[in-house]
């Protein structure tokens, strides 16, 4: 039989978060939580003779975008009139940019399983406004016009990637780069950042591109990626039973796991997109996007290799450091606190993440949980010193997680402070060798392993505070003396 590879390119819608709307000075409100159809004028109520003004913050963002994508800024900028019908498009079509758009020819480096980078071409960046919302109860569609002609930036890549994986990929990198930006929240379930998966399979080898699919308005990574998988197997066994498929815009039912046709997919053409009478054209300046370039923060890629160079992590753990703006944030934080960088690292990703997924928090929220950067940094710092174990800070970590307070302080309170003085640990390490024979006697029988047994038994009989390194010397000099 043959075999098919997938063929896919993403559409990807971002909110902008400027504090008005993309053509007008209404409030940008939160579409989830403001009061209905409060934050709408004239101008994005597409009333007769309302004229649009442009948002000067809106193109700036989609500037410093367009820079962080590595694309060409054309110094001439055009918006046009994109004509389709819907219930949430007061005016009957949408400003948007088609034949000018503000940026061009971008790439994007996403890392791959196998430790490799994969280059995505960006094909172009441009603005538009965004539709309203609609909400759909007992049978009645109800229209929300606050989130109509909020600014909207459309990313739309080449057709580079060859997975569902890749796709996923490609789809975390550029959400955490908008987030770096600051000119997105990245929260999907507000609907701010919406994906859409183009989608076509061929026989492995070729290069022809094959009749496609979009599945539109994917409101999450994970439904991009289930989507995508989906749509690529249905896709095949089209061509594999020798039919032919035709080009449409689905959608994806969450619910059954599946892709389901809404409507037979328009053409450029169909849209009548013809510049946009009521907008001046936009000349964008090199000095403008050079005020732009040299504004641009440090992004995750730049920060990563810090990362690796400067305070000597790995590869790995600062990928995953990087990956949230919030994250990278609190590490800064704690190591600027004193934390030193590889310890905190290890703690943040292993025991923090592990407390935060057990109460359902995600990442992006480490900025509002009680055991702060600086606290962190004080619980490496007390281990480096020598002054409590790595259990006792484990469990330190959980209490300052649930209730806040201060490593330090509450070591003393709650006498936690590591036992070192060799006398004391010689004699629970004589003790829990009398008290368990038979262990010993496999151990030096050739059993090592119960060397962890036995150091448990001591740890236990110490609370938990015993200096583990001085004990397991200690424990190998006198399990030697017993041969």
């Amino acid at each position: 039989m043959t075999a098919y590879e997938p063929v896919i390119g993403l559409e990807v819608h971002a909110e902008l978060e400027t504090r008005s709307k993309m053509f007008c000075g209404c409030a940008v409100v939160d579409s989830t939580t403001g009061e209905p159809n409060r934050a709408v004028c004239p101008v994005c109520l597409g009333m007769p003779g309302a004229l649009p003004v442009i948002n000067r913050q809106a193109v700036e963002f989609a500037l410093m975008v367009g820079l962080a994508l590595h694309c060409e800024i054309p110094a001439f900028n055009q918006f046009a009139r994109k004509s389709y019908f819907y219930p949430d498009l007061p005016k009957g079509y949408q400003i948007s940019q088609f034949e000018y758009p503000l940026a061009i020819n971008g790439w994007l480096d996403i890392d791959l399983p196998d430790g490799s980078t994969k280059r995505i071409g960006i094909r172009r960046a441009h603005l538009e406004e965004d539709a309203g919302k609609l909400t759909h109860v007992n049978g009645h569609s109800l229209v929300d016009l606050n989130r109509a002609g909020v600014p909207l930036l459309e990313i739309v890549s080449e057709a580079d990637m060859r997975s569902a994986e890749e796709a996923e990929a490609y789809a975390r990198k550029l959400r955490t780069i908008l987030q770096y930006l600051g000119v997105n929240s990245g929260d999907m379930s507000k609907g701010v950042l919406r994906f859409e998966s183009n989608v076509s399979v061929r026989p492995v080898g070729s290069d022809e591109l094959r009749t496609r699919t979009e599945i539109k308005n994917l409101n999450s990574i994970r439904a991009l990626t289930r989507g995508t998988e989906y749509e690529i197997a249905r896709q095949t066994k089209v061509w594999e039973s020798g039919g032919e498929v035709q080009q449409a815009t689905m959608g994806w039912d969450e619910a059954r796991q599946v892709t389901v046709v809404q409507r037979v997919k328009e053409s450029s053409d169909d849209y009548r997109y013809f510049p946009e009478p009521d907008l001046p054209i936009v000349e964008i300046s090199r000095e403008w996007v050079d005020r732009v370039r040299a504004a641009l923060p440090e992004l995750p890629d730049a920060k990563e290799t810090r990362f690796i160079e400067a305070l000597g992590l790995t590869r790995y753990d600062a990928a995953v450091l990087v990956a949230e703006r919030a994250v990278a944030e609190y590490f800064e934080a704690a190591v600027q606190a004193g934390g030193d960088p590889k310890q905190v690292a290890n703690y943040l990703t292993g025991d923090l993440f592990r407390l935060m997924n057990q109460e359902g928090r995600e990442r992006e929220e480490i900025g509002g949980i009680k055991l702060t950067p600086q606290a962190l940094a004080k619980l490496v710092t007390l281990v480096q010193q020598g002054t409590i174990n790595h259990g006792v800070a484990k469990q330190l970590m959980e209490s300052i997680y649930a209730e806040g307070g201060d490593p330090a302080a509450l070591v003393e309170q709650r006498g936690l402070a590591q036992v070192s003085d060799e006398s004391v640990l010689s004699e629970a390490v004589a003790a829990a060798l009398d008290e368990n024979p038979d262990e010993v006697a496999r151990y030096l029988a050739g059993e090592d392993k119960l060397i962890q047994f036995l150091m448990g038994k001591v740890m236990r009989a110490l609370r938990g505070k015993g200096d583990a390194q001085a004990i397991q010397r200690l424990l190998a000099e006198q399990l030697e003396a017993r041969r």
